[in-house]
């Protein structure tokens, strides 16, 4: 079971709980090297495993159009844990346009959640939802 919390981008506990991945070698690796950004425009969605460690995020970028989920991470890229994370996303941005640029391997999970594929590239995918109500 994964609990999954919900912290402001320039929260506290945010940074206890991420930064010991987002500065590790082995998880930029998994992200090709792009490094992980926070603001207080972000929402963080973490999950934790039953021993309270992190087995994954998503950070949501909310601009004014549009919420953005880029450079997420998931340990042994579990499909479980991502599935988890973006229900809980979706969940608490039901009138939000969704754009994702998620990677390749990940993309028929976003589209099992009504995620549709706009532009494809080597490593990743451009992909959109539209509002639960709009």
């Amino acid at each position: 079971m994964i609990e999954i919390k919900q912290l402001h981008g320039t929260e506290e506990e945010l940074y206890r709980l991420v930064a010991p991945l987002v500065m590790n070698p082995a998880v930029l690796k998994q992200n090709y090297n792009f490094p992980f950004r926070t603001s207080e425009h972000f929402q963080w969605f973490v999950g934790l495993d039953g021993e309270g460690q992190v087995a994954g995020f998503v950070p949501v970028e909310c601009k004014r159009t549009e919420y953005v989920i880029n450079n997420y991470y998931v340990r042994g890229k579990d499909p479980d844990v991502l599935s988890a994370l973006l229900a809980r996303v979706l969940q608490a941005f039901p009138d939000k346009w969704l754009a994702a640029v998620s990677f390749v391997e990940d993309a028929e999970l976003f589209s099992s959640l009504g995620f549709v594929a706009e532009k494809t590239w080597t490593r990743y995918v451009k992909m959109r939802k539209e509002p639960a109500h709009e």
